[in-house]
């Protein structure tokens, strides 16, 4: 809803007199709402978002544009545009009071603009898209994606505005990668596993996440030296192992990774994530 004021002057033998003020109101006919289907990200996941127009006037709309800027945000001195989401090309749907129409015309991906839709009156019309989360992502403390978009007539008047926050996704997310130095042994020769465990999430794993470490060694080992992040493993303490079965296990509690440090080219503003590392070392013969 706008408000408007008019006053009228007039002018006459060198003199000026002013009417009264009059206040009138401009019922908005359009309104739009923007949700995400997903409200967390992580770098290269893709966010669905369904935009709403709604028209409560009495007369059809016509050749409305939607705009999304795709959470463009300022960076650096000079000042540049970064965009943190990538339209993903073909996804963008159109459906007027629930049925689904022929897919609408996009006429550019960055900003996001999607062209000639149509709302009857008393109607509604829903468009929705994917786009992916990239490098430019903000992470760290208080980071999130806030894109807008804007609803336009024929005129390139804003009819509607409507806006949607997305945050990184928070908690741990780790891998693992093996490695086997040296590939090939003799029959009862020395080898060494190396486990490395990466934590590319936002929240560190401590003792109270209960990680189990589990490997089944074949050929068994004859187990001389276990080492975790550089400082020795006891059995029985800190591992059991079977040489009958292979099986080597941690209790709970006993692996902790930090979480990610996430960094922000200061040059080109793409973010890139520094997963925390554990590591475990396990060096044996073979049990022949």
């Amino acid at each position: 809803m706008a408000t408007f004021y008019n006053q009228a002057t007039l002018s006459y033998n060198g003199n000026v007199t002013v009417s009264n003020i009059t206040t009138g109101e401009i019922l908005d006919t359009v309104s739009a709402t923007k949700t995400p289907l997903t409200e967390t990200y992580t770098q290269g996941s893709d966010i669905t978002y369904a935009v709403s127009v709604l028209n409560t006037g009495t007369a059809d709309l016509t050749g409305l544009t939607v705009t999304d800027d795709l959470g463009s945000y300022s960076f650096g001195a000079p000042e540049s545009k970064l965009v943190p989401l990538t339209y993903v090309e073909g996804t963008a749907k159109l459906f007027v009071d629930g049925a689904v129409q022929a897919d609408p015309t996009v006429t550019s991906a960055s900003p996001l603009t999607i062209t000639g839709i149509s709302v009857p009156s008393g109607g509604s019309a829903i468009i929705m898209y994917e786009a992916s989360v990239n490098q430019f992502a903000p992470y760290g403390e208080d980071a999130g994606i806030t894109n807008t978009v804007e609803i336009t007539g024929i005129s390139k008047t804003v009819l509607a505005t409507a806006s949607a926050t997305i945050t990184p996704e928070d908690g741990a997310e780790l891998t693992i990668t093996k490695t086997l130095s040296p590939v090939t042994v003799s029959g009862s020769g020395e080898l060494t596993y190396t486990f490395v465990i990466q934590n590319s999430g936002s929240t560190a794993v401590t003792d109270a996440d209960s990680v189990i470490f589990t490997d089944v060694f074949d050929p068994a080992l004859n187990i001389t030296s276990v080492t975790y992040n550089g400082a020795p493993w006891s059995a029985g303490t800190n591992y059991t192992y079977s040489e009958d079965t292979g099986l080597f296990t941690t209790p709970e509690g006993q692996i902790t990774v930090p979480a990610a440090d996430y960094v922000q080219d200061p040059d080109t503003g793409a973010w890139s994530v520094q997963p925390g590392t554990s590591s475990i070392v396990i060096t044996g013969t073979l049990i022949s």
